[in-house]
């Protein structure tokens, strides 16, 4: 959280520095951190200094007072320039207190009110995180994942060229992972249970939809497995040559090799990391 929190608050001060210089020389000094409970004294103040007072709150890491005085400004100086600014810093505060719903509503205000804003390709950015960073483990239920997967994908549509977009391909790759988890656990629930026509389905859509994430050598190793079960040795054998194709150093091909050829060796022991331990780490 710590290194989230210190990359995403410098990008957040990164994009308030063109407005801080004006802000701050608006700024009387009489009331340095112009506390909320004051009503009257922020009321008094210029856009510009309840602006700098946000500015100042992140700064400090003190994010409900920062969202407040964002807040402020939006409703004391709603016609000025400094409004539509402290709608983006707003959400942004709602973010690093982890109020995701919060922060995601404020930026879906922003993007509908201000399409053309210079920081708009922020924002959306900003949305996607609040997505991303709600995905649950793959035991639970992925319909968060998936919205996250669009999120960051509108971002690398919207923005192909800038630094987000670079960061949201990154994430996409990790919440496609997740999704493939999340097959494989299911699959696996049915293999167990000889519902294989089931279970080959979910095992497909991982190598198919998937193909690029790590669950990939054991889902091909788990369709082999199958269709040896059903009898269906040639459709085995052909599952288990493009696994030894695309992954011939894999342990999931040496198993797949042991269940075809009579007399070889398994892979030795069971050295592989349970599938909760590298979906854990593959994501935080």
């Amino acid at each position: 959280m710590r290194t989230r929190l210190n990359r995403t608050l410098r990008l957040s001060l990164l994009l308030a520095a063109p407005l801080l210089a004006g802000a701050c020389s608006a700024w009387d000094g009489k009331d340095a951190s112009l506390r909320p409970s004051s009503a009257t004294a922020v009321a008094n103040q210029s856009p510009e200094a309840i602006y700098a007072a946000g500015i100042d709150a992140l700064r400090q890491e003190r994010y409900q007072q920062a969202g407040e005085m964002f807040d402020a400004v939006e409703r004391e100086h709603p016609y000025s320039t400094w409004a539509t600014s402290a709608k983006l810093m707003s959400a942004y505060s709602d973010y690093m207190r982890n109020r995701y719903t919060e922060a995601i509503g404020g930026l879906d205000r922003f993007i509908q009110l201000h399409p053309a804003h210079r920081d708009i390709a922020y924002a959306y950015y900003l949305r996607a995180l609040s997505y991303y960073e709600q995905i649950v483990d793959a035991e639970r239920d992925q319909r968060g994942t998936e919205t996250a997967l669009a999120q960051l994908q509108d971002v690398v549509n919207r923005f192909p060229d800038s630094a987000y977009a670079r960061d949201a391909r990154l994430k996409m790759d990790l919440a496609r992972d997740h999704l493939a988890g999340r097959e494989m656990n299911i699959g696996r629930f049915y293999q167990a249970r000889g519902l294989y026509s089931a279970a080959i389905g979910r095992f497909r859509r991982v190598v198919d939809d998937f193909q690029t994430t790590n669950h990939t050598p054991e889902a091909l190793h788990r369709l082999t497995e199958i269709y040896l079960a059903l009898g269906l040795t040639e459709e085995a054998k052909r599952t288990a040559s493009v696994l030894g194709h695309n992954y011939p150093g894999s342990r999931w091909y040496q198993d797949s090799y042991a269940l075809l050829v009579d007399g070889a060796p398994p892979a030795p022991g069971d050295e592989r990391p349970g599938f909760l331990s590298r979906a854990w780490n593959s994501v935080f």
